[in-house]
């Protein structure tokens, strides 16, 4: 798998850069600048190098494969992986960082330390190598220091390597089984223990590292003066203050990380996005922190779902209410919403509009709760005065449902529920806009109240045909209606959809 090689390569690179910190660059210039040996002592020095490294590669890379192991069994795998094996692999990648640690502290060093400390001493012994025999024990305290610096660049360097396995390896597991692979705010090393070895490493080290390289040189002082010990000094010193700085710039970005992440995440929260998670890429007490921060968003979530769906619960009955006062007019509400919601996705309205649009023409005629019964359900023609009064009820909806509590509940049907009387030339009510001038909920809903309007059944006349009430919108695009939003009506409405509401709803209703 890529992502898997990926991961392997990214290993090998951070590995390949703490040896060359540590090995190279601490180790080198420690032995070179501080070792004055002839050619002869160079050579065996190298050749015991050189034979003690494949005992150091071949005793890293069996442990590392066996820690590489869940890893591999699910990426490598040509059988289907279980439950079991996708959380013993998040487990184990979890544990990666501090089993490199280990890994440095044994194998890689005892790996190399015992075969060149024996092959030191035997060439001492049978090979003339003119290096005092002290050397062998500063030497062996000085690959001690070494690892130990290796080891905390591999801790860090590996635990930033994790994170997008980590989220693969989730993704995976939710695709497939629907697991939601978490350590439950499992503490596998504490806060406390990785910042405190952290510190003492780093604030120690040079010191360790200073007084080491000065007991060579003075072992193997030739009275140069002080120029060229100071010369010396200050190489020394930097490098003990550049792996310093260094470290703690790594350990800085594991404190610094799952900060910025939680704040981000914080901040989609914050701007209503409640299907945000935050990632399980930490197993310190950072661990905790995603777990609750996790658990309050799926509580917001599953409250936000609750209060939804009550809402959308008080929204229909009130718009049953509402159309129940007149049995001729029985799920009209419905139907307009429905009808704005087909033209809202079919001009590619967001989900929140949608929901918003759709809760807009439940309560559009809201405001007939306010209106006489003698003057809403007389059955011949109104009078100019009664008329004028049903005018009214586009006013009185919004006032009523800017009454809601809390304030601004409603704020965002109030637009939609006043405007849905306008025309788009002008000549309509309340307030006699005209063309982009009307809300866009007021032009998607005067079109969906008008057709169903049409087709339904009055007490005094029998609803038209479909076809004719679809005629009469065609003739009044571009003058009554909204000419875009009928357009998009007509095209939907001739595919037929439209029956298929209306029988949604009358069974509704019914």
């Amino acid at each position: 798998m890529p992502i898997y090689h990926k991961f392997l390569r990214k290993l090998v690179q951070n590995y390949l850069a703490g040896s060359l910190i540590a090995v190279l660059g601490v180790g080198g210039i420690l032995i070179f600048s501080t070792l004055r040996i002839s050619l002869y002592d160079a050579k065996w020095i190298a050749l015991t190098l050189f034979v003690s490294l494949p005992f150091m590669f071949g005793a890293e890379f069996f442990v590392f494969r066996k820690h590489m192991r869940p890893i591999r069994n699910i990426y490598n795998s040509k059988e289907t992986n279980t439950k079991e094996q996708f959380e013993l692999a998040f487990m184990q990648l979890h544990k990666l960082p501090a089993l490199a640690v280990r890994r440095i502290a044994g194998p890689h060093w005892m790996g190399m330390a015992i075969p060149s400390v024996i092959l030191t001493l035997l060439e001492i012994r049978y090979f003339h190598l003119t290096l005092p025999v002290s050397y062998v024990l500063l030497a062996f305290i000085g690959s001690m220091l070494v690892a130990s610096m290796h080891a905390i660049i591999e801790f860090f360097l590996t635990a930033e390597a994790i994170t997008p396995m980590l989220s693969d390896l989730q993704t995976r597991a939710q695709h497939q089984f629907g697991l939601s692979l978490s350590l439950e705010g499992k503490v596998l090393i504490s806060v406390k223990t990785k910042y405190r070895s952290s510190a003492v490493l780093i604030g120690v080290f040079p010191l360790f590292l200073f007084s080491l390289a000065t007991q060579v040189r003075l072992v193997n002082s030739t009275s140069n003066g002080s120029h060229a010990y100071w010369q010396w000094a200050v190489v020394i010193l930097a490098v003990g203050v550049a792996f310093s700085v260094y470290s703690a710039s790594l350990l800085s970005r594991v404190v610094q990380n799952p900060i910025d992440e939680l704040q981000q995440k914080m901040s989609e929260v914050q701007l209503g996005n409640l299907k945000i998670r935050a990632m399980e890429a930490y197993s310190d007490e950072f661990s905790r922190l995603v777990k609750g921060f996790n658990q309050m968003v799926e509580d917001l979530e599953a409250r936000e779902i609750q209060n939804t769906l009550l809402t959308q619960s008080l929204l229909t009955t009130l718009a049953a209410a509402l159309d129940a006062r007149d049995p001729y007019t029985a799920g009209h509400s419905l139907r307009v919403a429905e009808y704005s919601v087909e033209i809202g996705k079919r001009i590619g309205l967001s989900e929140t509009a949608l929901k918003d649009l759709r809760e807009s023409g439940l309560l559009h005629d809201i405001g007939k709760i306010g209106i006489p019964d003698r003057i809403l359900l007389k059955d011949g023609k109104l009078t100019d005065e009664e008329y004028e009064i049903m005018k009214s009820h586009p006013v009185l909806g919004e006032t009523i449902l800017a009454q809601v509590q809390p304030p601004n509940a409603m704020a965002k049907l109030l637009p939609g529920v006043r405007s849905h009387h306008e025309r788009f030339d002008g000549k309509g009510y309340p307030d006699g806009l005209a063309g982009h001038d009307i809300p866009q909920f007021g032009r998607i809903m005067a079109i969906a109240d008008a057709f169903d309007a049409m087709t339904s059944n009055r007490p005094y006349r029998k609803g038209m045909p479909i076809q004719k009430a679809l005629q009469i919108l065609q003739q009044g695009s571009g003058t009554q209606w909204d000419p875009e939003y009928v357009s998009v009506f007509l095209e939907w409405a001739v595919a037929q959809e439209i029956e298929k509401v209306r029988e949604t709803v009358a069974s509704s209703v019914q």
